[in-house]
């Protein structure tokens, strides 16, 4: 086996890492909402969301096609310099990944991917090897201006419909109407985890892909290789699978009390905008979009938002881009200045190294499906005014 054989094959099972901790970090985008109101229980939620992004990782390479692609200038370098950019962004990625599962933040996932990529990027080529603004291309237009808009479109897409499904069901008996949408959560929860597998499970095919052809292995005119697909759906259907619990409590209990009807408003809101998104190759962040959902059917019906959960998500989202990136750089700064294969195996065990101790610090206040759906509490969570009808309106399903 060559050096480079044995570089490419480190960096694939780091990619499929990172896809592994897309998964258990993700889980909650498509969950949190349906174990929160009891329409599907822990284990069973996250069962069928690991089966539907598997599924959903086969339908399509529309995002696997744009990953990186105009935001940095990865065509500048080839071979091995190119795959160690690639690992260190990996790398970094993953680190930041674990980081916010720890302290149970849904952050974005493909942020930490792009940061750490940057991050990369920019310490092997320099400032200009990063695309910032050029037309549709560049780190503003395709990942600043998404992680914008999409948490704003999100809620205000779940407030309105939070505040129709109220007024519509408001002279239904509130029982009928609770049990009637987790039956409908069941159906709108399938759909976000469907929409989340042929998103997010395209990036690091994407990134695979990627990897092969600085190899010489593809040509980027081939096509996806199955293997790479398999691979890649597998990886995020087990971390998924797993639950990422810290996290689904943070969503589901943290932010806002949730009952089935804006559970079903919320995750219908995510599962239109992700599948937008992937229909037109864009790399959205599900978190975002999922969070913005969540937060917006608080506000469609005038329920209480713990706005201090979300102020620590909010500077989690902006921490993301360049502590991930700060986090690539470093370790491709290490796995340069060592040089070679050394390089690259003393950056892997590095990241053997922190994960365990943070899995380890984990168990020290650990997060299952005994306690998900306890939230401790995190102050006085201060109340959304609405119009007094609206807020009559649904009186009856507000929870203590």
């Amino acid at each position: 086996m060559t050096v480079e054989l044995l570089i490419l094959l480190i960096v694939i099972v780091t990619a499929l890492a990172f896809d592994f901790t897309n998964g258990f970090h993700d889980t909650a985008n498509a969950m949190a909402t349906s174990i929160a109101t009891g329409a599907l229980r822990p284990r069973v939620a996250v069962a069928l969301s690991a089966v539907l992004n598997l599924v959903g990782a086969f339908l399509s390479v529309a995002v696997a096609a744009t990953v990186a692609k105009g935001i940095v200038r990865l065509d500048a370098v080839s071979g091995n310099d190119l795959l160690i950019i690639v690992f260190a962004g990996l790398v970094g990625g993953i680190l930041w990944n674990l980081v916010t599962w720890l302290f149970g933040l849904p952050s974005s996932s493909s942020h930490a991917l792009f940061g750490g990529l940057i991050g990369s990027t920019l310490a092997a080529l320099g400032w200009s090897g990063v695309i910032w603004a050029a037309g549709s291309d560049g780190v503003v237009v395709k990942i600043i201006l998404p992680a914008v808009l999409a948490p704003i479109v999100a809620g205000l897409v779940s407030a309105i419909g939070t505040w129709l499904v109220y007024r519509i069901t408001e002279r239904s008996d509130p029982g009928k109407v609770e049990e009637g949408f987790r039956w409908g959560q069941i159906g709108s929860a399938s759909l976000v985890s469907l929409a989340h597998g042929t998103n997010d499970a395209q990036k690091t095919m994407g990134v695979i892909f990627l990897a092969l052809v600085a190899h010489g292995t593809l040509t980027k005119n081939d096509d996806m290789p199955l293997w790479v697909m398999g691979a890649c759906a597998l990886a995020i259907a087990a971390g998924t699978y797993l639950g990422g619990w810290r996290i689904i409590r943070t969503l589901g209990r943290g932010l806002v009390e949730i009952d089935s009807p804006q559970g079903l408003a919320a995750e219908s809101s995510s599962a239109a905008i992700i599948l937008t998104s992937a229909h037109f190759g864009l790399p959205l962040s599900t978190t975002q979009a999922a969070t913005g959902s969540i937060l917006g059917t608080g506000i469609g019906k005038g329920a209480e938002v713990r706005w201090g959960v979300m102020g620590r998500m909010a500077v989690a989202w902006l921490l993301t881009l360049p502590l991930a990136g700060v986090a690539g750089a470093l370790c491709w700064a290490i796995a340069h200045f060592i040089g070679g294969l050394p390089g690259v195996l003393v950056v892997f065990a590095i990241l053997l190294v922190l994960s365990a101790l943070m899995y380890v610090r984990s168990r020290r206040d650990p997060v299952d499906t005994s306690n998900v759906n306890e939230w401790p509490g995190d102050g006085a969570p201060q109340p959304v005014q609405l119009p007094t009808s609206l807020s009559e309106s649904t009186t009856h399903s507000t929870r203590a």
